[in-house]
């Protein structure tokens, strides 16, 4: 099949990896930070753990879409694209002042993708937060002002089902190394969201989103002593609503990945009626920044969309070895397990694809024949189609990442990979999926007023 994406600015077609090559020439319309696309205030980000940017990027808007994540009716929508199977979303009021992550090929990825909106790589801080924190404590000027919004995904592998769930009790380092006994054990990554609540206190923003795995909600009384650490930011001076797992199936995402949020809000800047509503017990619709559900992924109900499938998203691509997009021709091509784990499962195109995992990134087969023909194995090889794993393009689509953001990048002098394709697996299962993030976000600039007034 063609890897073909219009662009219908001006009429002509391109495959995903010309569309790669001519970013620059604006087949994605380019815009920077100085120059707003409203008369609308901005609203600042600071993005902690941001990896390559899911969160940042639903927080941003203005990128590609597949049209079944959305209604076609969608406020939205900026455009349709020309090919039928993609949209372009609007911007949205956020922009991203601040980000960071330990991994360099995050940093990478980011930065070349976001710049298209206008930042620069001094935005990004390839670093631990602990040690901005500390930098901060000794005087750096480390933190921007005047913060909005502060997000993170704080480090979930102790605490997630598939993982050793050893959350609080872990003495890992955030590269998950064993750390010495005698180390300060809230440096641990069980419990960097301490640190979080530390740039929290720092920078106050009005908000805070934090993000984990829903295996959290499950150990015992570690989702009640986060939400209570949160909310004593500030000297207790935040509402923390109770978290809310929510699964991306339900948002239009292909992918059966469920996660628990946090939403805290400051109290002193709320109006008061917003500030009455959110203290309440039940906290009404009107004032809930949850976004409700929009599609059909785990839930029945004939009045939301039908789920996207993994063919809605995998279908336009070409095979690995036909394709010039290099994060879908470089791929993992290690064996595969035979012990039972995920690298014996099958991906069926006509449903939900399983959790893309950074741990677990290649041990994934893909069988493109699963929905035309029963799933029968005989029927793909017949074929010719190998048991193989994903590509980093196909987990990025599943993720909802956009055809033309770059995972696997070549360095341009010498050989080699500024990101490489394990680099790529690794980005792309830590990520927050940029579509169910834009709901988050959508839903939360629509409150903005109601909550803080027009002028805030």
């Amino acid at each position: 099949m063609s890897e073909t994406l219009y662009n219908d600015k001006d009429q002509n077609s391109y495959s995903v990896d010309e569309q790669i090559e001519k970013v620059e020439e604006s087949v994605i319309p380019i815009r920077f930070d100085d120059e707003p696309l409203h008369k609308d205030k901005r609203l600042r980000l600071l993005s902690l753990f941001s990896g390559c940017g899911g969160m940042d990027l639903g927080f941003e808007g203005h990128f590609i879409a597949n049209k079944k994540s959305f209604a076609p009716n969608s406020p939205y929508i900026d455009h349709q694209m020309n090919d039928d199977n993609w949209v372009f979303l609007k911007k949205t009021q956020f922009q991203t002042v601040f980000a960071n992550d330990i991994l360099p090929e995050a940093e990478k990825a980011w930065t070349v993708y976001m710049s298209r909106f206008g930042y620069s790589e001094n935005v990004y801080y390839n670093a631990s937060i602990v040690e901005l924190v500390k930098m901060h404590q000794q005087g750096a000027d480390i933190f921007p002002k005047d913060i909005d919004v502060v997000t993170g995904g704080f480090p979930c592998q102790d605490f997630s089902v598939a993982g050793k769930r050893q959350g609080f009790n872990s003495q890992k380092d955030d590269w998950g190394k064993k750390r010495a006994d005698d180390k300060p054990t809230e440096e641990s990554r069980g419990k960097l969201y301490f640190w979080m609540k530390q740039v929290i206190d720092i920078v106050r923003p009005k908000v805070f989103i934090a993000e984990n795995v829903k295996g959290l909600v499950n150990l015992g009384d570690v989702k009640d002593i986060i939400q209570k650490d949160f909310a004593s930011a500030d000297g207790n001076g935040y509402i923390v609503l109770s978290p809310q797992v929510l699964h991306a199936g339900n948002y239009g995402v292909p992918e059966s990945r469920e996660r628990v949020i946090f939403i805290g809000i400051r109290r002193d800047v709320l109006k008061a009626e917003a500030l009455k509503a959110l203290e309440s017990d039940i906290v009404p619709d009107e004032y809930n920044p949850y976004p409700k559900p929009t599609h059909a992924g785990t839930i029945k109900d004939e009045s939301l969309l039908p789920k996207v499938t993994t063919y809605d998203v995998l279908k336009d691509l070409d095979e690995p070895e036909d394709s010039r997009d290099e994060s879908q021709k470089v791929y993992s091509k290690a064996k595969f397990l035979s012990n039972g784990s995920q690298g014996q499962i099958e991906i069926k195109l006509d449903g939900l694809g399983p959790t893309i995992r950074s741990e677990h990134h290649g041990n994934i087969e893909f069988r493109r024949l699963s929905a035309e023909h029963g799933g029968k194995h005989v029927d793909e090889l017949k074929a010719g189609l190998k048991e193989r794993r994903l590509t980093p393009r196909e987990c990025a689509l599943i993720q909802t990442f956009p055809p033309d953001y770059r995972f696997v990048i070549k360095k341009t002098s010498g050989n080699g990979y500024h990101v490489s394709s394990s680099g790529a697996y690794k980005i792309i299962g830590n990520a927050v999926p940029p579509v169910l993030a834009y709901h988050i976000a959508m839903r939360l600039q629509e409150l903005w007023p109601k909550y803080f007034g027009d002028e805030n």
